[in-house]
């Protein structure tokens, strides 16, 4: 069983920056790719970006691409989404989630259903 605790979300104006945290419990954190999703008001939640368990490999939506950067320190089991340049579309609550493959698969990094557990989310508010 792995718990996800994210953190780092808040109001910020458009242009701004915020970084993430998604912390898991647990030992065998490196050997979960983990991913981000985001959910806006009256919208289906979507992906955002996926690391593998090494760190090595990372994927990301092209509305962020460019502007987030997912990342992972294993020594500290916590994964980061540092997001650049906001816009006022960016808004959401944002979901960290975990999948028990560790590698980059095509068929899974933006399936929902791939990424066993879920953290609770954490708002994130663009203002413009």
């Amino acid at each position: 069983q792995v718990q996800l605790v994210e953190s780092g979300g808040g109001l910020v104006q458009a242009g701004g920056s915020l970084r993430l945290s998604c912390t898991a419990s647990g030992r065998t954190f490196s050997s979960y790719a983990m991913g981000w999703f985001r959910q806006a008001p009256g919208k289906e939640r979507e992906f955002v970006a996926r690391i593998s368990g090494s760190g090595g490999s990372t994927y990301y939506s092209d509305s962020v691409k460019g502007r987030f950067t997912i990342s992972r320190d294993n020594t500290k089991n916590t994964v980061y989404l540092q997001m650049n340049s906001l816009k006022p579309e960016d808004t959401a609550v944002y979901y960290c989630a975990a999948d028990r493959v560790s590698a980059m698969i095509t068929s899974r990094t933006s399936n929902e259903k791939a990424y066993e557990y879920w953290g609770q989310g954490t708002q994130v508010t663009v203002s413009s």
